[in-house]
C-alpha cells in the first residue's frame, strides 16, 4: 500500500475572486462616495452609476457589497485555518 503525503489545501478560485471583487467594490463604492462628497466629482463606479441615472446612495450599496464579500472571504479563511489546526 502506498501512502501519499497530504496535499496542502490552497484557496480555490472562488475564494480568490471573493477577496479581489470585495476589495474592488469596497474601494470603488466607498471611495466614490467619499470623493463625490468632498470634491463633487465622480470616478470609477460612481461615474458609471451617475451616467446610468442611479441615485447617490448606490455608491454606498456597492461599498457595502464589497464589505460583505470581504467578511465572507475572511470567514471562509478562518474556517479553513481552524480545520487545519
Amino acid at each position: 500500500m502506498t501512502v501519499t503525503p497530504a496535499r496542502r489545501h490552497s484557496p480555490g478560485n472562488g475564494q480568490r475572486t471573493r477577496w479581489l471583487l470585495g476589495v474592488i467594490l469596497f474601494v470603488q463604492g466607498f471611495g466614490s462616495a467619499l470623493t463625490e462628497a468632498l470634491w463633487s466629482t465622480s470616478f470609477g463606479v460612481a461615474g458609471l452609476l451617475r451616467g446610468a441615472g442611479l441615485p447617490r446612495w448606490t455608491d454606498l450599496a456597492v461599498g457595502a457589497l464589497g464589505a460583505v464579500l470581504l467578511a465572507w472571504a475572511q470567514a471562509v479563511r478562518g474556517a479553513e485555518r481552524r480545520a487545519r489546526a
